[in-house]
């Protein structure tokens, strides 16, 4: 039996359909919001503003020993599959997980 599971993104502004997972720091924590087109765009002119004027400290807002950005799920993969299993969402047993699984596990982990 074939299994297709849809994730679909949803704006966390205004419950639309989000085009994008738009990724930000500040105070040394990395965040993570699905946004549409006309919100992403909003996000960006607001920090443009104080990224026009602040020194650049590195490649990321990211600390020390925190999440790869090519490897979101390095360490975590097998607590990721295992939640993915119990919620139903198809996952290989091995390599990369997608990204949207991955995003979808964080916000969920927030919310614990």
């Amino acid at each position: 039996m074939a299994k297709r599971t849809i994730t679909k993104l949803v704006d966390d502004i205004d419950g639309s359909v989000a085009t994008e997972t738009v990724e930000f720091g500040l105070d040394g924590r990395t965040y993570s919001i699905d946004l549409n087109a006309k919100n992403a765009k909003k996000l960006r002119e607001l920090y443009a503003r104080y990224i026009a004027v602040a020194t650049k400290v590195g490649k990321s807002a990211r600390p020390k020993g925190s999440k790869d950005v090519r490897g979101k799920t390095r360490g975590q993969g097998p607590a990721i599959r295992a939640w993915a299993a119990r919620k139903g969402i198809s996952v290989a047993p091995r390599g990369r997980i997608r990204a949207e699984v991955v995003a979808e596990y964080e916000r969920d982990q927030r919310t614990k």
